[in-house]
């Protein structure tokens, strides 16, 4: 039964909060391949990346999204992937190889200077210093697409055990989905504000 009269002193709420990060990296699909590579600035409308292979509206459901039948139109809330250098650090250390470049696994931002950035909770903000403002929907769960690119750049003898390393050490380090809630233009290098929301586990 719910029981509405728990006291609200056993509902443990942790209070909003800001972080300070730095855009260390910007990267763009400009083709029909999940790869990105490297530039200076990403130009970004309601759609995401203009030009990305991620950019749109709606996107189609996949393996993600059981409960829709495969390829059923729904809203894009996986417009951008933003990541950490010390998660994908830890991550290439866990497979044995020397690094796991952002470009490999289909990474948009690079964003330094948040400790445990994948942890960032549903709905947390990141106020761009160029007027840019990115939602974050939920942590990005590794695929074994993404860990073959893997497997295959870092010339690992094993491409399909690759592939299935990859999701298996990566979980809750491989960054964030997020999608646009203002739109404009982020530079490499550019401060960001990030603010977390008020937190609470729903145990009802």
């Amino acid at each position: 039964m719910l029981d509405l009269d728990l006291p609200e002193k056993d509902i443990e709420i942790l209070p909003a909060r800001k972080l300070a990060a730095r855009v260390a990296g910007v990267y763009i699909a400009e083709n029909d391949d999940f790869e990105t590579h490297a530039c200076d600035a990403l130009e970004l409308d309601f759609r995401g990346i203009l030009n990305d292979y991620h950019a749109g509206y709606t996107r189609r459901s996949g393996g993600r999204e059981p409960w829709y039948p495969r390829g059923t139109e729904m809203r894009n809330e996986r417009q951008i992937t933003v990541i950490a250098p010390d998660e994908m650090a830890k991550v290439a250390a866990l497979m044995g190889i020397a690094e796991v470049r952002p470009e490999w696994i289909g990474a948009n931002i690079l964003l330094d200077g948040i400790p445990h950035l994948s942890m960032l909770p549903s709905g947390t903000l990141l106020f761009f210093k160029g007027g840019v403002t990115l939602k974050v929907d939920a942590q990005n769960g590794p695929c074994r697409i993404a860990g073959r690119r893997i497997a295959e750049r870092t010339g690992m003898p094993d491409l399909d055990a690759g592939a299935l390393l990859f999701p298996k050490v990566a979980r809750r380090l491989r960054g964030l989905v997020v999608w646009v809630e203002k739109p404009g233009r982020i530079d490499k290098g550019e401060d960001v504000s990030v603010r977390v929301p008020e937190q609470w586990i729903y145990r009802a």
